[in-house]
């Protein structure tokens, strides 16, 4: 059963994606939910509808939570149009999430494909707030133009993690748009990782094409199968198992994962990439 949740912030990241910080009504639901870096949540509109969303924002933040929302279908345009003050419904989280006290003691290597970033920010504030508990990190991140590179405003507070890199690129530039960084696939960021494949742990979301190249160029690296994690979240539809359409194999994406190493992957009846 969905608790409400008012919108108490709404930032705009890009021409069709929002970041809605959300409270639970409710006094209770709120000081008892809390999450781990790779879950999600059913968010509910009444009369349109529920969707999977993976939560967003920093883990440690007690009062609040965040999901990133791109307009892709009637629940998301909907909760797009609201306002601050709104409310709807939410339940969760859901998910296995990422593999956090499995990595830990690892080099952290974050590859994100434009909304697939969304995931992952979770990942780099848990390691932000226990940087003790984990090796270097390195974030490379993938969008279209520069004008879709989500959480802009947060980069500069990134590179300042102790011993973190933050490697873009954009698939073009538009005339007339200033932009610094690499112009290319994510994948020709790879020749930049510095990390030693043997004690890395590599944590991947984005578009399948992406994450299959990414794999590919990985494993043909050096890096281990077993040490590199995906998010299958885009396949999920109804988030309890009973659609199917995020079947893969034995494995449904909403109750076994979203998160799954390349590992797990490979030994499913059906081929991913």
């Amino acid at each position: 059963m969905p608790s409400m949740v008012k919108i108490i912030d709404v930032t705009e990241e890009t021409k069709d994606t929002k970041t809605i910080k959300l409270t639970f009504v409710d006094d209770e639901v709120r000081n008892k939910f809390s999450f781990k870096p790779g879950q999600f949540n059913m968010l509910t509109v009444l009369g349109v509808g529920e969707a999977p969303l993976s939560i967003s924002s920093d883990p440690g933040e007690k009062e609040y939570f965040s999901h990133t929302i791109r307009r892709v279908g009637n629940v998301t345009g909907a909760i797009t149009k609201l306002c601050v003050g709104d409310t709807f419904g939410a339940r969760g989280p859901y998910g296995n999430g990422w593999p956090m006290d499995k990595i830990q003691d690892k080099n952290i290597l974050i590859i994100a494909g434009g909304i697939g970033l969304a995931p992952l920010r979770p990942v780099i504030y848990s390691i932000k707030n226990e940087r003790e508990n984990y090796g270097k990190m390195e974030i490379l991140y993938g969008a279209r133009t520069p004008g879709d590179c989500l959480y802009r405003r947060e980069y500069d507070e990134w590179k300042k993690i102790p011993h973190t890199r933050l490697l873009l690129t954009v698939d073009s530039v538009p005339e007339g748009m200033e932009w610094e960084h690499d112009v290319g696939v994510v994948t020709l960021l790879f020749d930049k990782i510095s990390l030693n494949p043997t004690e890395t742990a590599v944590l991947i979301c984005g578009p399948e094409i992406m994450m299959k190249f990414s794999v590919q160029k990985l494993l043909e690296m050096g890096f281990k199968d077993k040490d590199i994690y995906l998010s299958m979240e885009r396949r999920m539809n109804c988030g309890i198992s009973k659609c199917g359409l995020c079947q893969i194999g034995p494995k449904f994406v909403c109750q076994d994962g979203p998160v799954f190493s390349y590992f797990e992957l490979c030994n499913l009846t059906e081929k991913i990439f």
